[in-house]
């Protein structure tokens, strides 16, 4: 197999907010549920927020000894972040993890961190949630917030801490079918997986975007040079002969070394795709982020 092609090029990212929550349940059906519902639908481009999965946790892993998840939620670092992140991610736990039967939140502290007072206290927005009837007690070493529900309680740690990381790292797969990119985008999200820190909040993204647009009311439009379907329409088409498919795999991280590891190990992944025919990555002229991450520096 010929060597797949790596683009001279790099990708921007930007700064941050996030907080890592522990959410555990019953069983495996609760927790994904939870976990997958609380992340969904990225919405940093229109003011709000973003999540993912980190990773699994086994019962031995989390504070009251059910299987367990690290999930991350972010919002795009700015004056009024902290207060943007509390809103956010009182709403993803309340109406993604606390209507889920049998499920509990627990603070997975960031990494390192040097701002021991950036936390969330979950009572206002969250806690609040038993009408007046919630309590705070001592748990599992912990103090949490017993909220009364209609199964039981839901149990949520009372302060959540927050720091400051690196969005949107990414890096793009040219391949010649749907199947390949498919199955590239597969092994790179699944090898992201095994990176500490880092979270990939669209799974595989089939549809990369552009800072300027026609219609301002939509957000985000297509970035139309590169889609392959365009080819015949656009002289200035980049999308190379033979390419069918290009999938993006966006990289939030709680350092920039996350990133950067996570960007290596999706590249990494997908050495041996057959129908992959170059690597490259989403950047914008240095109009979107500070973070300028040169795909060939990786290696």
């Amino acid at each position: 197999m010929a060597e797949i092609e790596i683009e001279d090029t790099y990708c921007e990212a930007f700064d941050g907010l996030f907080t890592r929550i522990c959410v555990t349940a019953r069983d495996e059906k609760r927790l994904k549920q939870a976990a997958y519902g609380a992340t969904a639908l990225p919405c940093t481009v229109f003011g709000e927020s973003e999540g993912g999965i980190e990773r699994w946790l086994s019962e031995r892993e989390t504070p009251d000894g059910r299987k367990g998840a690290i999930i991350q939620f972010w919002v795009n670092y700015g004056v009024d972040a902290p207060k943007k992140l509390e809103y956010e991610v009182s709403k993803r736990i309340r109406q993604g993890i606390l209507v889920v039967p049998t499920t509990a939140v627990f603070n997975a502290s960031a990494f390192n961190s040097h701002h021991h007072d950036w936390q969330i206290d979950t009572m206002d927005k969250i806690g609040h949630c038993g009408d007046g009837y919630e309590t705070v007690e001592h748990r599992f070493g912990r103090e949490v917030i017993a909220v009364p529900i209609m199964m039981g309680e839901f149990l949520v740690e009372r302060y959540l801490s927050y720091d400051k990381g690196v969005m949107g790292g990414n890096v793009w797969f040219f391949c010649e079918s749907i199947e390949s990119g498919l199955e590239a985008g597969e092994k790179a999200v699944e090898a992201i997986e095994s990176v500490e820190g880092a979270i990939t909040p669209f799974g595989i993204c089939a549809a990369g975007s552009k800072p300027e647009t026609k219609y301002p009311e939509v957000g985000p439009t297509t970035n139309h040079l590169y889609c392959p379907t365009l080819v015949q329409k656009l002289s200035a088409s980049k999308v190379p002969r033979g390419v069918h498919s290009i999938p993006e795999i966006v990289i939030n991280g709680v350092s920039l070394d996350a990133v950067e590891e996570a960007m290596r190990a999706a590249i990494a992944s997908v050495r041996d795709v057959e129908g992959v025919v170059r690597i490259s990555a989403g950047n914008y002229g240095g109009k979107l982020g500070s973070y300028k991450i040169l795909l060939k520096a990786l290696f």
